[in-house]
């Protein structure tokens, strides 16, 4: 697999039969964003390797196979194919060719409060879920900020944010990630606040 795809959805993991087959596999709706605004099309795997594709109203059923662990054998309209599967989190499936970079990317329909019919429709999904994902991780994490050449914390953004309302610090303090060993990326409680 090309490593172009890793940097785009950095921490795939490959299918895991035992973690991933019957609860986030089988039987959801797998929308394919590849291609979604000529057409909608999705993919319901199913058991007894059967695999489910709505197109415009239409459903098709082919097959689909586990060759070796993360490895599917596919049937479309357009024959056999073999591919490595991965997820990104619970609701996205990456489908890879192998031997080549051609990916097919799935959005699990089904964890989504609206249908999934525009790229504009995938673009909403993927803006709410990862806003949620790093407001939550802002919230529980911890920075130092820098006043004065002098160092204070570490404190949740919550409490950065309870100092800046009591006037006890300035919200244009820079902060830098426990993590983190300096200050270059330039990052200030009030960018942090923003997020929140």
């Amino acid at each position: 697999m090309s490593t172009a795809i890793f940097n785009l959805l950095p921490n795939l993991k490959p299918f895991h039969h035992d973690t991933h087959y019957q609860d986030l596999f089988l039987n959801q709706n797998w929308v394919l964003v590849n291609g979604i605004n000529n057409k909608k099309a999705v993919y319901v795997f199913k058991d007894e390797n059967k695999l489910h594709i709505s197109q415009n109203e239409i459903t098709t059923e082919t097959s689909w196979s586990i060759e070796a662990k993360n490895t599917f054998l596919i049937e479309t309209e357009d024959g056999k194919t073999s591919v490595k599967a991965y997820f990104k989190d619970d609701d996205i499936l990456v489908l890879n060719r192998l031997k080549t970079d051609d990916c097919a990317v799935f959005i699990n329909e089904d964890s989504y409060s609206s249908a999934l019919n525009t790229f504009e429709d995938v673009q909403q999904f993927l803006h709410n879920k990862y806003k949620e994902k790093v407001n939550h991780l802002i919230a529980v994490h911890e920075f130092y900020y820098i006043e004065k050449a002098e160092e204070f914390g570490p404190f949740t953004v919550e409490e950065l944010a309870e100092k800046v309302d009591s006037e006890t610090i300035s919200a244009y303090c820079f902060v830098r990630d426990v993590n983190e060993p300096n200050y270059n990326k330039r990052l200030r409680i009030k960018d942090l606040l923003i997020e929140l």
